[in-house]
């Protein structure tokens, strides 16, 4: 459940108001199939307790489709050749009542629940006495199980145009159903439409976007409303409107979709869809923003303390955490169970199950790894480079972390104990938002981590983001966020980097080839290609592409590789000359990251075709050349653009732990700042420290500049 949506829980009346939109189709006709959902969902809140009350639009489309019909039946040929269907609204109102009302009867007797109707005008509402007997009749009818639907009587209303007449109690039903919600004492006010919710422009526009949670403060002069229903007088305007209403007197309303068979019943269970209207929501987003902007100026100031300390204290850090792991082996796995069991239920893919799930002997991996990590040595304050500007006057280039990171990953919860020991090696602040799919594995690994830290540092020196709903807000933090390290799908790198000023690390895809050159070793070939697919299919270094030499195809190595990687189960698709050739289906693209046992063959003429075709299709990750050819070698691992470059050797060993960096937070294909296995080193940056005896520069006179290079370590 939606945090912001815990108010559900307490539900028990709701008003249910449906626009002309989902009542009739673009024609004007009535729209049976969504209204047989609508009466189908009321239906089974119905038998579930809940008091359900119906506000409907419709009836002025549905008389005015009636009565052109009507018209043109009765017009003579010559009124016909001069017609013109101007309809009185009243009149329509009148006729298409008696259909609307027809159809709710037949719906829901056919479902077994019974429905009374309300025409109700904005005059009568004066009356307290009306009100009055009004709140007690509806009273009695729920008590009965019954559905009471309400529509103004536009037949014999005598108010002259919506929002004109500004006396009037309510103008439309949008506004009839936020009154009705308060005069008789709703907990919920569902309002249906013909789009998912409030945007903040008009849905049609790409550059619009849903609003989850409407703050009148913030989103009042912001939004900017399309046109209204096409049928209906209200559009959205008037929702928001009569939302508004009914938030302010204690009411939470939600506007979404009725083209949607089950969205009434998402929320009552409290999930995020269409727009919330509430009275405190401008508190949750306050706080909200303090919280996520909190934890990370906390973690900062944390970092500098853990920066603060000697190297052997920072590294006994690390020491506990590698104990702590082992020491709560069993209580990890039993949560990471639970996460692996739910992802199953709930029908996530194998290649992501394959990431959520820490193997046997994951955790002693782990814990291997962060010692590694510990015994390398201090990365922080290390002094690069020593130079004498002039005499007395030294200039040092030194390392340093970058401050505060934010790493957003998905699926894999070893992920966060190779981040967090990088970020305390490291000195950095860190703040983590794993996927919700491992959110049980990473709460427990969080928590095992951070009660290793002493207290001196502090806790929060690690924060564990827990709601993807922090994420904007996150991004928006570029003064306090240094880095955001982003690890998952093309779509979730994607999204981040076109979200935020800070600086994104990262790879949007993971097309690694390997490359079988007419030279190569026939064993060796079949090994490496192997490896390079099945060893972990699911790993961003795994090969997605198998470029082989045209001469492979007379030697008998093309048809062995191929027949190799199908009998350990792997799907093989063709590019255009391979599909042919072997009789395999053909790939849709290139491009493609399959992340499973499923790989792409292609042929290519010689190793600057295959260097070419990396260029084009590839990802700059990792890719290799299987070659006994020096200078073929040669000429690929200098051809090739890539973040790492293999000669003879599988893809996989592209990798932080492989590579000796003690862990990695996880592989850039940037070529700004850090490129390939993310280690320590990845995450500094460098000062200059100045060391003077009095020095001024005074327009550099009688300043006598040396620029030397001096040992980094003064001579004792």
């Amino acid at each position: 459940m939606d945090p912001s949506r815990a108010f559900v829980t307490n539900v028990k009346r709701l008003i249910v108001k449906v626009g002309t939109a989902v009542v009739t189709r673009g024609d004007g006709r009535l729209a049976v199939g969504r209204l047989g959902a609508l009466c189908e969902q009321l239906k089974e809140l119905n038998s579930q307790g809940y008091e359900i009350v119906l506000v409907t639009s419709g009836a002025v489309g549905i008389g005015l489709q009636r009565l052109r019909y009507r018209k043109l039946v009765n017009s003579s040929l010559a009124e016909l050749q001069n017609a013109q269907f101007e309809l009185d609204g009243k009149a329509c109102a009148a006729v298409g009542q008696s259909s609307l009302m027809a159809l709710y009867d037949t719906l829901f007797s056919q479902l077994d629940v019974t429905s009374s109707q309300y025409l109700v005008t904005d005059t009568e509402f004066r009356d307290t006495s009306f009100r009055k007997q009004l709140s007690e009749t509806v009273k009695s009818l729920l008590s009965l199980k019954v559905i009471p639907i309400f529509n103004e009587n536009d037949a014999v209303s005598t108010r002259r145009a919506p929002y004109e007449d500004s006396s009037g109690i309510f103008w439309d039903n949008d506004s009839l159903a936020g009154l009705l919600a308060m005069e008789l004492k709703a907990d919920l006010l569902v309002m249906l439409s013909d789009v998912e919710g409030l945007y903040s422009g008009p849905p049609s526009d790409p550059n619009s976007k849903l609003i989850h949670t409407y703050i009148k403060e913030k989103h009042q002069c912001e939004i900017t409303f399309g046109d209204k229903s096409r049928l209906g007088r209200g559009g959205m305007t008037a929702k928001v409107n009569a939302a508004v209403c009914a938030a302010y007197a204690g009411i939470p309303s939600v506007i979404t979709s009725g083209y949607a068979t089950d969205s009434i019943i998402k929320v009552l269970q409290g999930k995020c869809v269409g727009t919330l209207f509430h009275r405190d929501a401008h508190l949750w987003t306050l706080v909200k923003e303090l919280g996520v902007r909190e934890m990370a100026v906390t973690a900062r100031k944390c970092s500098r303390q853990l920066q603060a300390m000697n190297s052997e204290d920072r590294r006994k850090i690390l020491l506990d955490i590698a104990d702590a792991l082992e020491a709560n082996e069993s209580l990890i796995k039993i949560e990471n169970e639970a996460d692996v069991t739910a992802a199953q239920n709930d029908g996530y893919e194998k290649s992501l199950i394959s990431r959520l799930s820490l193997k046997p002997g994951k955790i002693s991996s782990l814990a291997k790894s962060i010692r590694v990590l510990a015994d390398m040595e201090d990365p922080i304050a290390q002094v690069l480079k020593r130079t004498e500007l002039a005499d007395g006057l030294i200039l040092e280039k030194t390392s340093s972390p970058l401050g505060v990171l934010l790493v957003i990953f998905e699926s894999r919860p070893d992920a966060l104990v190779q981040i967090a020991s990088l970020a305390i090696r490291s000195g950095n602040g860190l703040l983590l938002k794993g996927g919700k799919e491992a959110k049980r594995s990473n709460a427990i690994l969080h928590k095992v981590i951070t009660s290793a830290i002493p207290e001196n540092i502090g806790e929060k020196l690690i924060g564990l983001v827990t709601s993807r709903e922090d994420i904007p807000d996150l991004l928006k933090l570029d003064d306090v966020i240094d880095l955001v390290i982003p690890r998952g799908s093309n779509k979730l790198i994607t999204q981040i980097k076109n979200s935020t000023k800070i600086p994104v690390l990262g790879h949007a895809d993971g097309i690694c080839h390997v490359y079988v050159d007419k030279s190569a070793k026939v064993d060796m070939a079949k090994q490496i290609v192997r490896d390079a697919k099945i060893d972990y299919p699911a790993a961003c270094n795994a090969m997605e592409t198998l470029l082989l030499h045209k001469d492979l195809s007379s030697n008998g190595l093309l048809n062995e590789l191929v027949s190799d990687l199908q009998h350990e189960g792997v799907t093989v698709y063709g590019g255009p000359r391979a599909s042919s050739l072997l009789n395999i289906p053909e790939t849709h693209s290139f491009h493609h990251e399959y992340s499973s046992m499923a790989c792409t063959i292609e042929i290519v003429d010689d190793v600057q075709a295959a260097i070419n075709h990396i260029h084009q299709h590839g990802s700059s990750h990792t890719d290799c050349i299987i070659t006994e050819n020096h200078e073929v070698a040669e000429t690929f691992l200098h051809g090739v653009d890539s973040a790492a470059v293999f000669h003879n050797a599988s893809t996989r060993f592209c990798d932080g732990a492989r590579f000796g960096l003690g862990a990695e937070v996880g592989i850039s294909t940037s070529r700004i700042h850090a490129r390939g296995p993310v280690g320590v080193e990845g995450l500094l940056t460098n000062r200059w420290i100045l060391r003077g005896s009095g020095q001024v520069v005074n327009g550099d006179k009688g300043v006598i500049y040396t620029h030397k290079d001096l040992p980094l370590q003064t001579p004792l």
